[in-house]
């Protein structure tokens, strides 16, 4: 499970630390929110294609980074044997 998702200098979003609760997260809020940003950071963080274009303006370089439960990575593990 994602409990943690640090980003820097992603598009509009100097820095930003997002926690997840064991359960059901949403991500919500108006048009312009941030909420595909978000998506988008988590897609990087998990090896997907990404464009230069999303590092924030005036800036050289963006930071994903993402915190998982061990838990969670174990009992997976152990459904993939």
């Amino acid at each position: 499970m994602l409990a943690l998702l640090h980003i820097e200098n992603i598009a509009v979003i100097e820095e930003a630390d997002i926690t997840f609760d064991r359960g059901f997260n949403a991500l919500t809020g108006e048009t312009g929110a941030g909420k595909t940003i978000l998506i988008s950071a988590i897609n990087a963080v998990l090896g997907a294609r990404t464009s230069r274009s999303i590092i924030r303006s005036g800036e050289s370089r963006a930071v994903v980074s993402a915190l998982f439960g061990a838990e969670e990575i174990q009992a997976a593990a152990r459904d993939l044997r």
